[in-house]
């Protein structure tokens, strides 16, 4: 079969792609750019999209090839978040904990939203609830793996909340929002998704052939990478079975990771997950996040009356998916708690899942949707650097341990 020729891709299109990817590149830098000041990665990925975007320089688009690139980063993002789940070994008490601090900052935010809404705001009341009860856990980790601070018991709390605040809201989005088959249909295909993905994760915890497990071996540092690729065969798959059954196909990417992150519970998994990461973070996940600057709507944002409708949105984050930190302030003490605060109400990713699914739905008006996506972009952008500023106590190193190169 004959390859695709360059051609096929326009010069725009190509040229839109090498800035991404240099944008990319140049933020891995910038983010380092003192010795004092480390800036997330994140945070300078979406600044340089903004300014390659049509909003400022106008010189990057998001096209076809672009935006699935950009998905496919997303889709790694939730996988990585899965995988972190497993691997920090975040113990249960803190999921429960953070599960309660969901549940209060959800029935929090869906009074909120039925307020706003019956003062005018055109947005359906549980659809901001649902959006401001988010956490980006996704773009947590690595902020936190940075940090140092991930291992901390700040961290784990962190990881507790963000667990909660990404997995439910994606079942209730998967649910309720997409409207597929209807809500009690979908509750029962959730159960069924569920247990595929249980007796998956069983399998692949029990049944280890002697010949698969030599090859794996054997082919850890050589161009087989047979697990590796065996881990994007499972992403894919499940990501599909996601999007079949009717929901978002993030609920299959996160769900991907736990089983990922199960396997690669040992030593020799570490290695396997160093390659992926140098897929996901290395390349497309970038891709997501300067894609995500490019694609923003500035102009919406920057009227007088979208902005203060998405400062009011920052400022409603803090307070609702914030509130959640009160059930740590006795263990973490009051300035860990008020940077978890801060930590919980970063969201981005599954407000703009919520947006787009509110907007078709016509629970949302675009300009709403835009100050709400607003606000997400807002809250990666001030609220990590805000809360580090909080935490840092100099019990915790500027950035991780250097990486051994000799597994490379």
């Amino acid at each position: 079969m004959p390859a695709v020729p360059l051609a096929a891709i326009s010069h725009a299109e190509l040229r839109s792609l090498v800035l991404v990817l240099a944008a990319s590149a140049v933020a891995a830098f910038l983010s380092r750019i003192g010795p004092r000041l480390v800036l997330p990665t994140v945070v300078v990925e979406i600044v340089l999209g903004i300014l390659l975007g049509p909003q400022v320089f106008g010189w990057a688009d998001a096209g076809d090839y672009i935006e699935f690139l950009s998905n496919f980063g997303l889709a790694l993002l939730f996988f990585f978040a899965g995988i972190e789940v497993l691997a920090e070994h975040v113990p249960k008490r803190a999921i429960v904990r953070g599960t309660i601090g969901w549940t209060i900052s959800l029935a929090l935010g869906i009074a909120v939203g039925y307020i706003l809404h019956g003062q005018g705001l055109d947005a359906a009341g549980w659809l901001v609830g649902i959006a401001l009860s988010t956490t980006a856990l996704g773009t947590l980790v690595p902020i936190l793996s940075d940090s140092g601070a991930i291992a901390t018991p700040l961290g784990t709390a962190v990881l507790g909340t963000g667990v909660a605040g990404e997995f439910w809201p994606i079942t209730i989005i998967s649910i309720f929002l997409t409207g597929v088959y209807g809500a009690a249909t979908e509750a029962v295909l959730l159960v069924v998704f569920g247990a595929i993905v249980f007796g998956v994760a069983a399998l692949a915890l029990r049944a280890r052939p002697p010949r698969l497990v030599r090859i794996m071996r054997e082919t850890l540092h050589s161009t087989g990478q047979t697990a590796v690729r065996l881990a994007m065969a499972l992403l894919g798959a499940l990501v599909l079975l996601a999007s079949d059954v009717g929901f978002d196909f993030v609920l299959g990417a996160f769900a991907a990771g736990l089983i990922v992150g199960l396997v690669l519970d040992s030593p020799e998994g570490r290695v396997v997950r160093m390659r992926l990461e140098g897929i996901g973070f290395g390349f497309l996940i970038p891709i997501y996040f300067v894609t995500t600057g490019i694609t923003f709507d500035l102009d919406s944002l920057l009227t007088a009356h979208g902005f203060a409708i998405a400062i009011l949105f920052l400022g409603l984050l803090l307070l609702v998916r914030g509130a959640s930190a009160l059930l740590w302030l006795r263990e973490l003490g009051a300035r860990q708690a008020a940077a978890l605060a801060v930590f919980g109400a970063t969201a981005l990713p599954l407000i703009v899942a919520s947006v787009t699914i509110g907007t078709e739905r016509g629970a949302i008006s675009s300009q709403v949707g835009a100050s709400l996506i607003g606000a997400g972009m807002l809250s990666v952008l001030a609220y990590p650097l805000l809360a580090d500023a909080l935490a840092r106590t100099g019990q915790w190193p500027a950035g991780p341990p250097a990486e051994d190169e000799s597994e490379f």
